[in-house]
């Protein structure tokens, strides 16, 4: 492994010019497809396999046309105070608002909440549904400006309007100004680490290139492979983040051969044979996590992760041809600039350094650090036994949002239960009179505990399917109301029982976020064994040890334990939630524990791959195991906080988002990088490996026999490659052919 990346990294410096076109041309071809290709499919949420989603494919099989997905906007009436909705000038106002929103061009229907009776029972509040004929994207501004001007006529009337729905909701950006700070931060971090213009540019541009790639391939392909534009979401993070660490190590890695004395050629060689070979198996571990994501069973996160894996296979591949081309054109301007000035010598390569020196420590107290890190994880961790998954809706929003405060006032008028109720589709195919199969079916369920109503069952035109609502006593967050949905689906053999032939099944926003919660939970597993499972194969082939895989795992699961404990304390729990902006508590995002283990399982085993391969390759080199530690360390710790502060950089600008569920994701990531790089990585892992000691790098004889040597420490080329002098002249500054 370790000679084909040499050779592939010298020829790549030599022939830079035919590389960077060639990736250049790769770009263009890309691009220009994307835009000729067929426009990108809607992102269906379908969840396959579960009781909702059977039911919303009943609906739309026997109620045809009904399950149009157009624009709505829930338009809800507050009287003022003392006053009743029903009032004389009240109920004028608001029967010209709806008459006036019926005459909108792309108004499909309007609700009249006096002839719905869709008034609360003290008259204070009442609503109106209007629904569109397209979706909310398509909606036009003439439209959307038409529907506001009745709105703010109502209001002058002396009426609170607050709007529900997706028709004028308003789409928060995902990181704004806090986002474009993360990256500038990102940005400086490169320029601090390594005193260069062209080496903190490089790894930009290289990730850039790779992200442009990428996207312009997912949009491509997008109609040939049901591809929307948010399967790219997860692409365009990690192909960020990967292709910026990639390159990063290798720039590294290049400087680090040139202090040595090595000539530019031989140097970009050695980096693409040494940090190149970790790049490889560190890039591989990030693709088994996005691949397992298909065992979860969701469509749309299975699109994601293969995108993403693909993304970052680009940015590996780029990272061992493209950076080396690159270095190929400023061999020099990537060094530093004490270096390039003169003004000093490269460093020796056992001079000390901030790694090393924190290293030894460790090495001398492993025990006391072990604990330390163990226990402050571990406590860290506790609130995720609390976790509650689930789907933030308009609750979760700030009051500052029309939406939130229409969610809050029909709440207040309606009960917390109307805000998600359970739609229930009795299929009377097989019942010998319907009508009466149906009504037993409702009866039985507004019976039912945790029921406040049940609304009049609606007929498909065969008169065989009907559907009505359930409204429950609390709100759609709540678990007493997953509680209920669980207690209707029990009851369900009784209850058909009694309806003769028909039979009926839950669904609605409601039961949907509880069932994708439900399905999500029992996936955790087995994602969590397959990709761990996996990674540990890998890293066995390339630490040839049986010890440092498995401690690699732990360290991650401790590590992703506490971020996800973090999260909830935060988001679920309120500790701390106002100094992140979070207006409103609740369940965490039901994807949230997929996307964080998928994503930092990549970015931790590449912690670990970059610092322990250094680890190992001085361990091979002859260096005994503590001293192997210090070794790595001190070649590898300062890129690996480098790295470290880029992805907490870039995430955290997430958090600035106006969205609870993107700052949510941003804040998981950013601690959970925080928690595995500083804490798993640069404490509890040396203080691990010093007990060990010898043992660390066991590997029975026979498995060893069985296994193909990789060599990512790059054995091979240290009896191929001159060892350079062991005091390196000043790095001479010399021009390129």
């Amino acid at each position: 492994m370790a000679t084909l990346l040499y050779h592939l990294g010298r020829v790549a410096f030599r022939w830079r010019w035919f590389v960077t076109l060639l990736w250049v041309a790769v770009l263009g071809a890309v691009g220009f497809a994307a835009t000729k290709a067929p426009a990108t499919p809607d992102d269906g949420f379908t969840m396959p396999g579960i009781e909702s989603q059977k039911a919303f494919d009943l609906l739309e099989q026997r109620f045809p046309g009904t399950a149009a997905d157009g624009a709505n906007a829930r338009i809800v009436f507050v009287a003022p105070n003392g006053e009743k909705v029903t009032a004389t000038e009240n109920r004028a106002a608001i029967e010209k608002l709806v008459a006036e929103a019926a005459d909108g061009s792309q108004v499909a229907s309007t609700v009249d909440p006096f002839a719905a009776k869709a008034v609360s029972k003290d008259a204070t509040t009442a609503y109106s549904t209007v629904t569109f004929k397209v979706k909310a994207d398509d909606l036009t501004d003439t439209a959307k400006t038409h529907l506001e001007r009745a709105i703010d006529t109502a209001q002058k009337a002396g009426l609170t309007v607050e709007v529900g729905g997706d028709a004028l909701a308003t789409q928060p950006a995902a990181g704004g100004s806090a986002e474009a700070i993360g990256i500038a931060i990102a940005a400086l971090v490169l320029l601090i680490t390594f005193g260069s213009l062209a080496a903190a540019g490089l790894p930009l541009l290289t990730a850039i290139l790779g992200v442009g790639i990428s996207m312009s391939a997912i949009l491509a392909l997008g109609s040939a492979f049901g591809l929307s534009e948010t399967t790219g979401t997860l692409a365009t993070m990690l192909g960020l983040a990967c292709g910026i660490d990639y390159a990063l190590f290798v720039v590294s890695r290049y400087r680090e051969e040139r202090a040595k004395g090595h000539a530019p050629r031989e140097a970009a060689g050695l980096a693409a044979g040494t940090a190149g070979s970790a790049v490889v198996f560190a890039g591989l571990t990030v693709v088994i996590a996005l691949a397992g994501l298909s065992v979860v069973g969701i469509p749309m996160l299975t699109k994601m992760g293969l995108a993403a894996a693909g993304a970052v296979l680009l940015s590996v591949l780029i990272s061992l041809t493209l950076v080396p081309a690159l270095l190929g054109f400023w061999p020099n301007k990537v060094l530093s600039r004490g270096i390039r000035k003169g003004t000093r010598r490269g460093r020796k390569s056992d001079q000390d350094n901030g790694g090393s020196r924190w290293a030894r420590l460790v090495v001398r107290r492993p025990i006391p650090v072990l604990l330390l890190g163990v226990v402050g994880l571990g406590a860290m961790a506790l609130p995720a036994l609390n976790l509650q998954l689930g789907m933030p809706g308009d609750e979760a929003k700030s009051t500052s949002t029309t939406e939130r405060r229409a969610y809050d006032d029909l709440a207040k008028g309606f009960g917390p239960g109307f805000n998600g109720p359970l739609t229930i589709v009795v299929d009377a195919k097989g019942a010998t009179d319907a009508k009466s199969a149906v009504a037993t079916v409702s009866k039985e369920i507004a019976a039912t505990d945790g029921v406040v109503s049940v609304s009049p069952a609606r007929f498909n035109s065969a008169g065989d399917t009907a559907v009505f609502s359930a409204t429950p006593s609390t709100s759609p967050t709540d678990e007493k109301t997953k509680q209920l949905v669980q207690t209707i689906r029990d009851e369900r053999p009784g209850i058909e029982s009694k309806a003769s032939g028909a039979d009926f099944e839950v669904t609605g926003t409601t039961a949907l976020n509880i069932d994708v919660a439900q399905k999500v939970q029992d996936a955790l597993i087995p994602y969590l064994a397959l990709v761990v499972g996996l990674a540990i194969v890998l890293l066995l082939l390339v630490f040839r040890s049986l010890l440092v895989p498995l401690k690699a795992a732990l360290g991650f699961l401790l590590s992703v334990l506490a971020a996800l404990g973090a999260v909830v304390a935060v988001f679920q729990q309120g500790h701390g939630a106002s100094l992140l902006g979070v207006d409103q508590t609740g369940p965490i995002m039901s994807l949230m524990p997929i996307f964080l283990v998928g994503i930092v399982f990549g970015l931790a085993m590449d912690y670990e791959v970059f610092l322990v391969s250094r680890m190992r390759e001085a361990y091979v080199h002859g260096d005994g195991p503590g001293q192997a530690i210090v070794s790595g360390f001190r070649h590898s710790a300062r890129v690996v906080v480098a790295a470290a502060l880029i992805m907490m950089a870039v995430f955290s600008g997430f958090i600035g988002a106006g969205a609870s569920m993107i700052k949510m994701i941003g804040f998981g990531l950013a601690i959970a990088v925080l928690f595995d790089a500083f804490v798993v990585r640069m404490a509890i892992v040396p203080a691990i490996l010093s007990l060990l000691g010898d043992k660390a790098w066991y590997l029975p004889r026979w498995l060893d026999r069985v296994l193909p040597r990789m060599d990512v420490e790059g054995e091979a080329l240290s009896r191929k490659v001159p060892a350079p002098v062991t005091d390196p002249p000043p790095v001479h500054l010399t021009p390129v052919p």
